[in-house]
């Protein structure tokens, strides 16, 4: 593991519940920080309250969205009321990158007038590949209903996948390839008859570590009727390794 300092990527955990918030963690956010540039992966249900008591959200630097679903997005809405009504916003547009669409789709979830957010937001649709800050960028479609995209960021040698949501999925794993750390969902239990291209079971997360070859994987999104523990222990078969993420935690990648 690289020490912790200014220079190295840091993940924190800001929300990790799967498909909506649970009774302990706001839905799906992540802080990636780099040389004191802070982006948040996905913004979703419950995750700006959990955000402000790790960082100030003005000090937000860009906002990436897998995808549109509530989970992922909804809580870009109370974001808009901070910069509009706070009084503590420096005024600037925030970079937003997303699919297609996403400047009407957010625009109708925080008024049903769907005036734009363009006093707020920068809106990007999601590149191939890109530079962010101090992060080369470079994402994936994933196999999911929604046109949701994976993403690696690598700055300083280190490299950091997020899946997003996904199924089991060839171009996501190829994404991935030797990356240090995989942030993947698990939301699906091990069980029959479960939808194709939707999400990964704790299994196939771990398969796709191991096919990876990544350092190090982390498992995330289980829902709030999904045992964790479960979906970890169906990880570890496949990649021994793997580790539960937390609400809070932090990860020197």
């Amino acid at each position: 593991m690289r020490p912790a300092g200014e220079r190295g990527v840091r993940l924190t955990v800001v929300g990790c519940s799967g498909s909506g918030p649970g009774p302990t963690s706001a839905a799906s956010c992540y802080l990636v920080e780099h040389d004191g540039f802070r982006l948040l992966l996905d913004l979703g249900s419950g995750a700006f309250g959990a955000l402000q008591a790790l960082a100030d959200p003005d000090t937000i630097d860009a906002v990436y969205l897998s995808h549109l679903h509530a989970d992922h997005c909804l809580d870009v809405a109370p974001l808009v009321v901070w910069h509009r009504y706070s009084g503590r916003a420096s005024g600037h547009r925030l970079p937003l990158i997303a699919p297609a669409g996403a400047e009407r789709r957010l625009a109708l979830v925080y008024d049903s007038g769907g005036a734009p957010l363009t006093d707020v937001f920068d809106f990007a649709v999601t590149p191939v590949s890109a530079i962010l800050g101090p992060f080369t960028v470079q994402t994936a479609r994933t196999a999911h209903p929604a046109e949701c995209h994976a993403i690696r960021l690598t700055a300083h040698g280190s490299s950091l996948v997020y899946t997003g949501d996904t199924g089991p999925s060839r171009a996501v794993v190829d994404l991935a390839h030797r990356a240090d750390v995989l942030l993947a969902e698990a939301a699906h239990p091990e069980r029959d008859g479960l939808p194709p291209d939707l999400h990964l079971t704790g299994r196939q997360a771990g398969e796709a570590a191991a096919a990876a070859g990544v350092r190090r994987l982390l498992v995330t999104h289980v829902p709030p009727w999904v045992d964790p523990a479960a979906q970890l222990a169906a990880a570890r078969t496949a990649f021994p390794g793997a580790e539960l993420v937390h609400p809070g935690a932090t990860y020197d990648v």
